[in-house]
């Protein structure tokens, strides 16, 4: 009789909220609940890269965990500022063609080199598979039914994804919930849709489309539901290329490490997200699979009692009520502007310029209608932080090169 292979598998947590503890014991009580945790040829092992600044948390907020919790899983492991330091010495010590500037391409402050360090880890310690959970997502899909009810599902992250990662590089699940930082908008004179186009198309890539947020925003009213096909029907399917890029988000992500070498590093430019977005570019070589499983992403932190087990009937429009909400939607803007110069110039290096400048325009003109809507000056900041990072791509393009570079050297000689 043939024996089954154990896998181990690390459950990756980029975190810095104080909801982390009990998305953790969701997730262990999901493993349980699905046959996982009592899989003797399953061995979960969690790895945690905090981060203590996001949200003014300390260690315990992660590290303390319960005993009983502990039990239920085979490790977990904490990765703060004084691990990876001490991390990076030894790298440096160990192999001589990495320097302490070289891992810090790779290792500190930010999603994507917290992303590294996780997926270092994993490696390091043997891992087969990785699996990226994010702390705003839980393991459910919502979707409505014919007669317009709000169905509940849960969902089996983990088995999913073991159950087609070993025939792929990158397996990639769906997401439902409150996916987009756009609160509901009701246009009128001041802001029209045709405006708001406008402005979404000068920040849009393959995944933020304006075809995609006018769904979203006008007709589900900042809500993405599931599909209920997919949840009848699940099957896989490879994700083509596109544009140079196999798309991927950073979470409900999971990577096969077995040929762990020929995996990039996640990167983005110093203060700017598109992590995920600029892996993309570089899995031209790997089998990406989408995968019929779907997070619920709570976005806005407005459904945590989900993780207590209360399913509400219905999901409200998020709207812009206060200044959290309005920030949120200010700074996820920022983040794209910052990284949409170096994805056109990765993606159409030979069109850069004439992107930049239709840009440039639609932005000037746009801008000052977002600031009358929400009776702010906040979004005055995209235009400066356009013009900052349209001027600094070269450098970004080079930090992003280095960055697959050095990646590259460490998994050859470090590990």
């Amino acid at each position: 009789m043939r024996k089954i292979k154990t896998v181990n598998i690390a459950i990756g947590f980029v975190t810095g909220r104080l909801l982390f503890q009990n998305v953790l014991k969701t997730y262990i009580n999901n493993w349980i609940e699905h046959g996982l945790i009592e899989n003797n040829n399953v061995r979960i092992h969690v790895l945690v890269s905090y981060d203590l600044r996001y949200k003014n948390t300390n260690t315990n907020d992660y590290k303390n965990v319960p005993p009983a919790l502990q039990k239920l899983v085979d490790s977990i492991h904490f990765y703060g500022v004084n691990e990876v330091n001490r991390e990076i010495e030894e790298l440096v010590k160990k192999d001589n063609t990495l320097d302490e500037k070289d891992c810090h391409l790779l290792f500190g402050e930010g999603y994507a080199k917290k992303r590294n360090i996780v997926t270092y880890f994993a490696i390091k310690l043997k891992m087969d598979k990785l699996l990226f959970i994010d702390d705003d997502e839980y393991p459910l899909a919502t979707y409505r039914n014919k007669q317009g009810n709000l169905l509940w599902l849960g969902q089996s992250i983990l088995s999913t994804h073991l159950k087609y990662n070993d025939n792929a590089d990158v397996t990639h699940g769906l997401h439902c919930g409150y996916i987009s930082p756009i609160p509901y908008l009701e246009f009128n004179h001041i802001l029209t849709e045709n405006d708001f186009k406008f402005f979404i198309e000068a920040l849009s890539n393959d995944i933020i489309t304006w075809a995609k947020m006018k769904q979203i925003i006008i007709r589900q009213k900042g809500v993405t539901y599931a599909n209920e096909d997919i949840l009848n029907n699940p099957a896989s399917y490879e994700v083509e290329e596109a544009n140079g890029m196999k798309f991927i988000s950073g979470a409900n992500l999971c990577f096969n490490l077995k040929n762990y070498k020929m995996l990039p590093p996640f990167y983005n430019p110093p203060g700017a997200r598109g992590e995920d977005t600029f892996m993309s570019t570089a899995l031209t070589e790997l089998k990406v699979l989408k995968v019929p499983c779907y997070t619920f992403h709570d976005g806005f932190s407005m459904y945590n009692h989900l993780l207590n087990g209360v399913l509400p009937v219905v999901l409200l429009p998020i709207e812009n009520t206060n200044h959290d909400i309005l920030m949120r939607f200010v700074n996820a803007t920022i983040g794209w502007v910052r990284y949409k110069p170096l994805l056109v110039y990765i993606t159409d290096q030979d069109n850069f310029e004439t992107t930049m400048q239709n840009m440039e325009k639609s932005l000037q003109y746009t801008i000052p209608k977002l600031c009358a809507y929400f009776k702010t000056n906040e979004f005055n900041k995209i235009l400066i932080e356009f013009e900052s990072y349209r001027k600094r791509v070269k450098k970004h393009f080079n930090d992003f090169e280095n960055t697959k570079a050095t990646w590259k050297r460490l998994l050859n000689n470090a590990i």
